[in-house]
């Protein structure tokens, strides 16, 4: 996510009637920031080292903000809880071990090509696809011996 994203969430939140608080463009610049796939824990867990006052609520209330503006995806990644990443400039997939936990991203241009093809045959409207694999990488599944 770039700062014209940063803009975008900005300006969706006001038009919206709400303030852009401190603890909002927290929440955005560390989603933006990660590598990883995070859940709500773990970005409480970050935000909370920057601005100790924040609440778990206010990181749920702000991830459906952000969800709702099409600023961050969640996905089920294989646990009970969803995990989040900011909205991708390109399509990709996961694959989620399930021995260490490694979410690993990939994409299937044929996946890709096929829902392009859907958008340009008028067929349908395609708003979100994603495709999820569980399984063992390679160092866990050679500690299963498989």
């Amino acid at each position: 996510m770039n700062t014209d994203t940063s803009t975008q969430f900005s300006n969706s939140v006001r038009e919206n009637g709400l303030r852009m608080t401190k603890q909002r463009a927290l929440i955005l610049d560390i989603l933006r920031k990660s590598q990883e796939h995070l859940d709500a824990e773990a970005l409480h867990d970050r935000a909370k080292k920057l601005d100790p006052q924040i609440g778990l609520a206010t990181i749920y209330r702000t991830l459906a903000l952000l969800k709702n503006f099409g600023l961050v995806n969640e996905y089920d990644l294989g646990e009970e809880h969803g995990h989040f990443e900011t909205t991708p400039l390109t399509p990709h997939h996961h694959f989620t071990c399930l021995g260490c936990k490694k979410i690993i991203e990939f994409e299937i241009p044929c996946i890709d090509s096929f829902i392009q093809d859907l958008l340009l045959g008028d067929e349908m409207i395609v708003t979100r696809a994603h495709i999820s694999f569980e399984g063992y990488c390679s160092s866990c599944r050679g500690k299963l011996g498989a």
